[in-house]
């Protein structure tokens, strides 16, 4: 039986796909085979000997140390897409409330009541102070054509905006669900320079944290409104709170909120909804725990971000899943090992992702734990696990 240990409370239908007669499921198991988890922070948290799979009900890893899985052995899912339509709905939204002034004047006549005043009077009075622009005919820069900014761009075009999307690895899916009507930018540059709204759809990385600062700032229209529902990472709070107060953005909707950025004026703070709907959480529980048990059941991986995407139907009795590095001659190694104990190979798929690679096996015979060992004693071999059809 596969020990799954929660780290968060995970949607019950999520849940529901671990068959109860191979899967323990609770927060209280020990030396789990498989973690699932949401936000909590798994930096400091101790691997036990038998983690085989990290799966985040979530798109963002952030708070999974993703070196020290590699490095282990351990295959960490998120889930792409699973959030997407809940993301882009708040991305509409974001995009309103950076231009119509909403939260300043709901906030203002509320305000008016308190103090006394005769609301329908004051607010004819005082209602031009909140005037902001419409959406339709204005441009908007997508940053990032993922499964979420993909439906961002498809959708302000329904708004009647002029769309730009940036990004230099879209993949083939995203090219086809991307409507014609959306310009792809060749670089960021044409984005900053001729957009009235610049929305962030891209993971936090080495390369992408702090993309929004003061040299990107520069290159934008006067009054530009910027929209982060990705990662607080990706801007520059110094920056972004200079750009702010000088008025060259007019606006800064943040899922991410601090105390430093809640300093500036014209920022407007949610506080981390973008994937906060009941549908949302179980699309991503139900895609994490499927992933999840497709590998400790199959050794197939998917939407995995430290491993390569690997799946291959059985053809075999037995099925050796190795991880390892990527380097030359362990696949010859391995193969070498199951020729020597003169075991058949049926079938073999072999994938590579940076600086890790994941080798499937299926023979046609039962594979021995002495064989296993041999091949687990490969230098560079990271992981060997050993599945019986």
């Amino acid at each position: 039986m596969f020990r799954i240990k929660t780290l968060n409370k995970i949607s019950p239908a999520g849940l529901s796909v671990l068959d109860q007669t191979r899967f323990s499921v609770s927060g209280d198991v020990e030396n789990e085979d498989g973690i699932l988890v949401r936000s909590a922070d798994m930096h400091e948290y101790p691997f036990p000997d038998a983690l085989r799979c990290i799966a985040r009900a979530g798109a963002g890893t952030n708070n999974i140390p993703i070196d020290r899985c590699s490095e282990a052995g351990v295959v960490v899912f998120n889930t792409p897409g699973a959030n997407a339509n809940a993301v882009k709905e708040l991305a509409v939204c974001a995009l309103l409330l950076s231009s119509r002034n909403v939260v300043g004047g709901s906030a203002w006549v509320r305000e008016q009541a308190g103090a006394g005043a005769d609301v329908e009077k004051v607010v004819e009075k005082g209602k031009s102070q909140f005037v902001g622009p419409e959406l339709s005919g204005k441009m908007l820069g997508v940053i990032g054509l993922g499964a979420i900014g993909v439906q961002v761009a498809n959708i302000a075009t329904k708004l009647g905006m002029t769309v730009f999307g940036y990004d230099p690895f879209l993949s083939v899916d995203a090219a086809l669900s991307l409507s014609r009507l959306v310009h792809r930018a060749m670089d960021l540059e044409t984005i900053y320079k001729n957009c009235d709204y610049i929305t962030i759809h891209v993971p936090q990385t080495s390369e992408t944290r702090g993309m929004i600062n003061e040299d990107s700032i520069h290159m934008m229209k006067g009054n530009v409104r910027i929209i982060n529902l990705a990662r607080g990472g990706l801007v520059n709070d110094d920056d972004m709170l200079a750009a702010l107060e000088c008025g060259k953005v007019a606006a800064y909707v943040t899922d991410f909120p601090n105390n430093k950025i809640l300093q500036g004026k014209n920022v407007i703070p949610i506080p981390h909804l973008g994937a906060s709907t009941p549908e949302s959480e179980e699309n991503c529980a139900v895609m994490a725990a499927q992933q999840m048990r497709d590998y400790l059941e199959n050794g197939n991986i998917k939407n995995s971000v430290n491993l390569p995407t690997l799946v291959q139907e059985w053809s075999g009795i037995s099925r050796l899943c190795v991880i390892h590095r990527n380097t030359p001659g362990i696949i010859a190694q391995i193969t070498g090992v199951l020729s020597k104990d003169g075991v058949n190979v049926e079938n073999m798929t072999n994938k590579s992702k940076k600086d890790y690679a994941y080798t499937v096996v299926d023979v046609g015979s039962r594979v021995s734990d002495s064989v296993a060992n041999e091949i687990r004693a490969i230098d560079g071999v990271l992981r060997v696990r050993l599945l019986n059809h």
